[in-house]
């Protein structure tokens, strides 16, 4: 089985390599929106104080936090 050269042995082969097209670049991530009403994984530090406050109830937690920061949200629209 013969093997192909590492490089070009004639001038023309030389000049096509040089001149192969280029790979296309790859398409733009496009960001999705979250649907409107669901929950999104962030991370976020709260003071201990704040967070043994909202664990002190129990299990249900986050979803008390999330009811707080919503009951501000809701006194204070933004323009």
């Amino acid at each position: 089985m013969a093997t192909t050269p590492r490089r070009p042995v004639s001038a023309m082969d030389a000049a096509e390599a040089l001149f192969k097209p280029a790979k296309k670049a790859p398409a733009p991530a496009v960001e999705k929106r979250a649907l409107p009403e669901t929950k999104e994984l962030v991370s976020i530090k709260l003071d201990s104080a704040v967070l043994h406050y909202f664990q002190d109830d129990g299990p249900g937690w986050q979803d008390r936090i999330n009811d707080a920061l919503r009951a501000v949200m809701l006194a204070n629209p933004k323009d």
